[in-house]
């Protein structure tokens, strides 16, 4: 098993990639509006949980999955 493909960025898979981005991205929304707005929004910490989540399916898929064939386009 190859566990590079939980922190390999080339390694990680489209779920992977999203949920890596959209930490990342709530994360730094979340330091603006606490430094700069100095306000927080109620539910907010479950957007860390739902960004946790989608990383979990996508290592699951990305561990276990068939490894990815390519795509066969027929004209």
């Amino acid at each position: 098993m190859d566990f590079s493909k939980l922190y390999r960025p080339s390694a990680l898979n489209s779920f992977q990639f999203i949920a890596v981005t959209g930490l990342i991205m709530s994360a730094g929304a979340h330091l603006i509006l606490h430094f700069f707005a100095d306000r927080t929004l109620p539910g907010y910490n479950w957007l860390y949980v739902c960004w946790a989540a989608l990383y979990v399916i996508g290592s699951l898929l990305n561990l276990f999955g068939k490894p990815d064939q390519g795509h066969h386009h027929h004209h």
